[in-house]
């Protein structure tokens, strides 16, 4: 794992507005915190820029991992995860209600990898909609 400098790690924080640049949960309504994330590991030659780096919570981060592609459960074809930093997250998700829905195949591999409707996720999501915390701005 590399060091991140804390000038980079301030940009991307408040470049994301202290939300999960996949999930859209709030930093401040998260109680494990968020973290700076490689978009593409380090492993596959992913750098430690601007370019490859975004804010995740702990449950993205950890469910993503050092993966960057996965299965379309709709048409078993490898498609990448979304990516922070060249897509924008509404051509591939949309909000209805608590649950995120994929529109992509980039979508669904990434709802289907980072787990981001289990039965708690969107439990903790519907407790925050309901105090106007979530999505975060």
């Amino acid at each position: 794992m590399s060091y991140i400098p804390e000038p980079l790690r301030r940009l991307v924080m408040e470049r994301a507005n202290y939300c999960c640049e996949y999930c859209l949960i709030g930093q401040e309504d998260y109680i494990w915190g968020h973290e700076v994330d490689h978009i593409i590991a380090e492993k596959h030659r992913g750098k430690t820029s601007e370019e490859n780096l975004c804010y995740s919570c702990l449950n993205c981060n950890r469910h993503k991992g050092s993966d960057f592609a996965s299965f379309d459960p709709e048409t078993d074809e490898v498609a990448f995860l979304f990516n922070p930093r060249r897509e924008k997250w509404s051509d591939h998700f949309r909000l209805e209600g608590a649950r995120i829905i994929p529109l992509t195949p980039q979508g669904r591999v990434t709802v289907f990898l980072l787990d981001l409707n289990n039965a708690e996720i969107l439990d903790e999501r519907e407790l925050l909609i309901k105090a106007y915390r979530y999505p975060c701005k």
